[in-house]
C-alpha cells in the first residue's frame, strides 16, 4: 500500500462498454454521460446524483442491507422483490393466517403490518476519504519502522476504516456512515445514509406467483416469476426516522419513481440503480481456482444434503414449511449459484483467460526495472500462498457449512454459553427475545436428522486431522453411528425449545451437564484451530491481490475500470437485449401464455403450481392498460444487458427518461461466472416487467388505492 495513490482518477471515470460495469453515481463524468446519452438516456449526471438537491438516487433504497428497492409514491411506498421481502412475510405468517401462501393486500394504512428488523437506507452523499485512511495507515507505519507495510495492511485497515467511520458519524449526528474500500484497497469512500426502521408490509402476491418456478427456474431464462412485494416507510410526524410506533405516519418522499406503461423494444436504453453486493472481477487465477475448488464444492455438497432433509419435513408439515421457508430459500439460492458458477467457469475457460491476462502483466512489468521491483514477486507469492491453504480452506468450507450453517442448535448453546454459567436477572429479557426469535423458525426433529446426516458427511469429506473432538465421542460411545449420537444428544438436552431458559435459570448445573454445551465447546475450540490454519497466509494473499489490482489499473490507464461491487450505490447501464447460447436463441421477454404453459405442468413439477383463480384470470386475457402496445399481450419478465449481482435484487430498472419499467431479480444460467468475469455475449439481467406487477396489484389484489397512489 506504499504506492496507493497512483493515477487512478482518470481510470475511474472512463467508459468502454455500455453493458459492463457497476459505476459509482458520484463519479460519472462528461465522457460517461455522453455514452449513456448516446444509448438513449435523457437525464444529465446531476439528475442522477445530486447531494445538494433532488435526484434519481433519492428514490432508490438499500433494503435491509441485502437487497435494493425503489420508492414509487409520495407516501413512501417501496417496491422490492418478493424474495427480498420473503423473510418478513414469513415472520408475519402463521398456519392460521398464511399470508406467505395466500398473499396479502392491506386495504388501509391501519392494516399495513410492521415487520420487525426491517429497515431502509437512503444515501445522502458519498465522498472520497482516501487521504484520511492513508494518513492513518502511514501513522501506523511510522510507529513500526521495522515492519514491512504489507504485513500491516489487512491487520490494521479494518480498524482504520472503523475509526474514520466514527469521525463521519460524529460530524453527522443522526446519520449512518460507512467507509468502504474500492479498487482493491486503492481508494476509499464514505457514504452517509438516513435510515428508517419502521417498515410495514403493504402487499405481497401468493407464494406461487412471487416464487413461480422455484428452484427449478432459479437463475434460468425464460422466467415468469412475479418477483415483487410492497412495503411502506413510516416516520414520525415531522418526517424523521423513528422506531415503530402506532402514531407514526407514512414518509413524505423526497423523490419517487414514476412508472411507465409504454413498454420497450430491443435496443431501448435500460439502467439499474441499486446496491450490488460483491464481485471479484480483479481476483487472480489462483483465487478463482480456490473459490471453485476450495469453497464452492463444500457449499454444493453440504447444502444439497441439508436441503434434502429440510425438504422432506417441509413437504410433510405446513407449519414446518412456514418455519423453514426463508432459510431454505436463502440456502438454496447460493447452493444453485455455486453449481452454476463452477459450471460456467469451466465452460467459459475463465481461469485460462485470467492466466493469459496475468502473463500479459508479467511481460509489462518485466520491461521496466522500477515496475519489476514493485510487482516482480507478486505472482510467485500468490501461487505459493494459495497452494498452502487449499487443503485447510476446503476443510474450513465443509466445517462452516456443516457446523456453523448446517446444524442449528449450536446457536442456542452459543447464546447461553456467553452468559458464563449463570443468567443474571437483568439479562433474562434480552436472552428470552434472542431465543424466541430462534425458536420461532426452528424444529428440533428436523435439526436432529440434519445433524446425523451432516456429521457423517463431514467425516467422509475431510482428512481426519480436521475432525473436531466430538468424533472421539461418536466413535467410542456410539460405534461411529452419527444417527445414534444425534438422537441421544437431542433426547437429553434441554435446549430443544424455549423452556430451556427457565430451566437454566432454575438450575445452573445444567451449564455443566447439558450435552449440547460439550458439543458446542468442541466445535468452538476446533473452529479457532482451523481458522488459524486458513488465515496464516491471509496477509500475503490480500497484499498481493491488492498489488495485482494496482498493476491492472496502472498498466491500462486508458481503459475503463470500475470498482468491484461492495454493496454501495451503483449504476449499470445498457439496453434491452436478447441472447443466443449455443444453438438456442432466447427472446427478450416472456408472454402471458408461457405462464399458463408452465402451470399446465404443475402435476409433474411442483414449482409450477398456480391457483385456479389466477389461471382463470390469465386465460381471460383482459390486460387492459397493462397490455403491451405492440402485441396486446401482457409481458411478464424481460432481459437487459445490465451488469448486476447479488444485492441488486429489487433494483429499479429505468428507461431513458428515468421512469420505472421493472425490478431486477435474477441473472441467467449461462453467465453464472459473472461475479468473477463479465461475458457481454451471454450475461443478462432478468427483470419483472412493472406492468405485470401493477396488473396483479389491481386485478388480483383489488388494491385500487395503491394504483391511485402510484399515480395511474
Amino acid at each position: 500500500m506504499k504506492r496507493i495513490l497512483f493515477s487512478l482518477l482518470l481510470v475511474c471515470s472512463v467508459v468502454s462498454r455500455a453493458d459492463e460495469g457497476m459505476w459509482m453515481l458520484n463519479n460519472i463524468d462528461k465522457r460517461t454521460a455522453d455514452v449513456m446519452k448516446g444509448l438513449g438516456l435523457q437525464l444529465n449526471p446531476l439528475q442522477l446524483y445530486n447531494p445538494q438537491g433532488e435526484s434519481l438516487k433519492d428514490c432508490v433504497v438499500d433494503f435491509c442491507d441485502f437487497c435494493s428497492g425503489v420508492v414509487v409514491s409520495p407516501e413512501g411506498l417501496v417496491f422490492t422483490n418478493h424474495h427480498c421481502g420473503f423473510g418478513g412475510i414469513q415472520k408475519l405468517s402463521t398456519p392460521e393466517d398464511d399470508i406467505l401462501k395466500n398473499g396479502f393486500a392491506a386495504k388501509s394504512y391501519e392494516e399495513e403490518r410492521p415487520v420487525e428488523g426491517f429497515f431502509v437506507r437512503f444515501l445522502d452523499r458519498t465522498e472520497e476519504c482516501t487521504g484520511r485512511v492513508m494518513r492513518a495507515m502511514n501513522e501506523i507505519y511510522s510507529q513500526n519502522p521495522g515492519k514491512e507495510p504489507k504485513k500491516l495492511d489487512s491487520e490494521n485497515l479494518d480498524s482504520v476504516m472503523t475509526a474514520v467511520e466514527r469521525e463521519y458519524t460524529e460530524a453527522n449526528p443522526g446519520k449512518y456512515c460507512l467507509v468502504k474500500s474500492y479498487y482493491g484497497d486503492n481508494r476509499f469512500f464514505a457514504s452517509i445514509y438516513t435510515v428508517y426502521n419502521d417498515i410495514r408490509l403493504v402487499f405481497t402476491p401468493t407464494q406461487t406467483l412471487g416464487k413461480f418456478g422455484g428452484d427449478t427456474d432459479n437463475w434460468m431464462w425464460p422466467r415468469q416469476t412475479c418477483d415483487f412485494s410492497v412495503f411502506r416507510i413510516y416516520a414520525d410526524s415531522l418526517g424523521r426516522p423513528a422506531e415503530y410506533a402506532k402514531e407514526n405516519v407514512p414518509l413524505k418522499a423526497k423523490r419517487y419513481a414514476r412508472v411507465s406503461l409504454k413498454g420497450f423494444q430491443p435496443g431501448d436504453y435500460c439502467m439499474t440503480v441499486g446496491y450490488p453486493g460483491s464481485t471479484d472481477r480483479y481476483l487472480s487465477s489462483y483465487g478463482i481456482n480456490e473459490r471453485i475448488e476450495g469453497i464452492n464444492v463444500s457449499m454444493i455438497d453440504v447444502r444439497g444434503k441439508k436441503q434434502q432433509v429440510w425438504k422432506k419435513w417441509m413437504d410433510s408439515d405446513r407449519a414446518i414449511a412456514i418455519k423453514y421457508a426463508s432459510k431454505f430459500a436463502s440456502s438454496s439460492n447460493y447452493w444453485k449459484n455455486s453449481i452454476g458458477m463452477n459450471k460456467a467457469v469451466k465452460e467459459l475457460n475463465v481461469i485460462g483467460q485470467k492466466q493469459q491476462l496475468e502473463q500479459d502483466i508479467r511481460r509489462w512489468y518485466e520491461q521496466d526495472a522500477s515496475l519489476q521491483a514493485r510487482f516482480g514477486t507478486m505472482f510467485d507469492e500468490l501461487s505459493e500462498a494459495y497452494a498452502r491453504r487449499m487443503e485447510p480452506i476446503r476443510a474450513y468450507g465443509f466445517f462452516s457449512e456443516t457446523f456453523l450453517r448446517g446444524i442449528e442448535l449450536r446457536r442456542v448453546a452459543a447464546i447461553l454459553s456467553s452468559k458464563g454459567g449463570k443468567i443474571d436477572s437483568t439479562e433474562i429479557v434480552q436472552t428470552r427475545e434472542q431465543l424466541q426469535a430462534f425458536y420461532k423458525d426452528y424444529d428440533a426433529r428436523v435439526d436432529e436428522e440434519t445433524m446425523a446426516v451432516l456429521l457423517q458427511n463431514y467425516r467422509n469429506q475431510v482428512d481426519k486431522k480436521y475432525l473436531p473432538s466430538i468424533y472421539n465421542k461418536v466413535d467410542s460411545l456410539y460405534q461411529g453411528d452419527t444417527k445414534a449420537y444425534a438422537h441421544d444428544l437431542f433426547s437429553k438436552t434441554v435446549m430443544t425449545d424455549i423452556s430451556c431458559l427457565d430451566k437454566m435459570v432454575a438450575d445452573s448445573t445444567l451449564f455443566d451437564s447439558d450435552p449440547m454445551f460439550s458439543y458446542y465447546e468442541s466445535i468452538r475450540d476446533f473452529q479457532t484451530t482451523i481458522y488459524d490454519r486458513v488465515h496464516s497466509d491471509r496477509q500475503t494473499i490480500d497484499y498481493n491481490e491488492h498489488l495485482l489490482t494496482q498493476a491492472i489499473l496502472e498498466r491500462d490507464q486508458e481503459t475503463p475500470h470500475y470498482s468491484d461491487a461492495n454493496f454501495s450505490l451503483r449504476l449499470s447501464y445498457g439496453i434491452i437485449q436478447d441472447y443466443t447460447a449455443g444453438s438456442q436463441h432466447f427472446d427478450y421477454f416472456t408472454p402471458s401464455q408461457s405462464l399458463l404453459d408452465k402451470a399446465a405442468r404443475q402435476a409433474e413439477i411442483e414449482d409450477y403450481e398456480l391457483e385456479d383463480d389466477i389461471i382463470a384470470m390469465f386465460k381471460q386475457r383482459d390486460f387492459g392498460r397493462y397490455a403491451d402496445p405492440q402485441d396486446g399481450d401482457l409481458h411478464l419478465c424481460f432481459l437487459s444487458n445490465n451488469d448486476i449481482t447479488g444485492g441488486n435484487s429489487g433494483s429499479p430498472m429505468f428507461n431513458g427518461r428515468g421512469e420505472l419499467i421493472g425490478l431486477a431479480f435474477d441473472g441467467n444460467w449461462e453467465a453464472m461466472s459473472g461475479d468473477i468475469t463479465f461475458n457481454p455475449a451471454l450475461q443478462r439481467c432478468i427483470g419483472v416487467d412493472i406492468r405485470f406487477v401493477l396488473y396483479l396489484i389491481e386485478r388480483w389484489g383489488k388494491a385500487d388505492r395503491l394504483i391511485k397512489e402510484i399515480g395511474l
